[in-house]
């Protein structure tokens, strides 16, 4: 994890690491929670103090991986106001759940700036409480059927050039009259983020 030498500074480049590498894990928690690959293709890695299941199919895996390097680069230049999540149902295109990252950033903060102060373990702690609640909705969400697919769409700020190769325009995929449920939120002191998940 990107941080300058101590363990209680955060940059804003290490702190668009932490971020990235939270949605990657995320992604890939709620992909194996929520069902859209089978179990089968994921295995399980220790990560911010919990047992995690991450894909261990390889296209997925580049996939991911290629989403959170421009994640990164999104973030370290604070383009980035919010990443979904999408479920959708691959007959009726029909969108199931939107799990939304809202993420805020400290507009002062630049790479000449002194690093911000925070520990390590309370960031990590934040993500732990986070990805446990991932895991605990499968308790209050509907089950769902058929075959799934996902979609990740990025709301940048206007001026924000995207990799077009990762990235395309897209609908914004609601869900009309959903149901939503909040999500614990985490801050590395330079970026925070808000989490939700809407369904129906």
């Amino acid at each position: 994890m990107a941080t300058t030498l101590q363990s209680n500074t955060v940059t804003l480049q290490g702190s668009a690491a932490i971020v990235a590498e939270f949605f990657e894990f995320s992604v890939n928690s709620i992909l194996y929670q929520r069902g859209v690959y089978p179990p089968e293709n994921f295995c399980r890695v220790q990560k911010y103090g919990l047992t995690m299941l991450v894909t261990d199919d390889e296209r997925l895996k580049d996939y991911l991986q290629g989403v959170a390097n421009q994640l990164k680069e999104l973030l370290r230049k604070k383009m980035i106001r919010q990443l979904v999540l999408v479920i959708a149902d691959v007959e009726t295109k029909e969108t199931l759940e939107r799990w939304e990252f809202k993420v805020h950033v400290d507009e002062e903060m630049t790479e000449e700036s002194a690093p911000k102060t925070k520990e390590l373990k309370t960031i990590q702690q934040e993500i732990a409480a986070i990805i446990r609640q991932i895991v605990a909705s499968v308790t209050f969400l509907p089950q769902l059927e058929g075959q799934l697919a996902f979609d990740l769409l990025v709301y940048t700020k206007k001026d924000g050039e995207v990799n077009e190769e990762l990235w395309a325009d897209s609908k914004p995929m609601l869900i009309e009259g959903g149901q939503m449920v909040k999500i614990k939120s985490f801050s590395t002191s330079v970026h925070s983020v808000d989490a939700a998940v809407v369904y129906r």
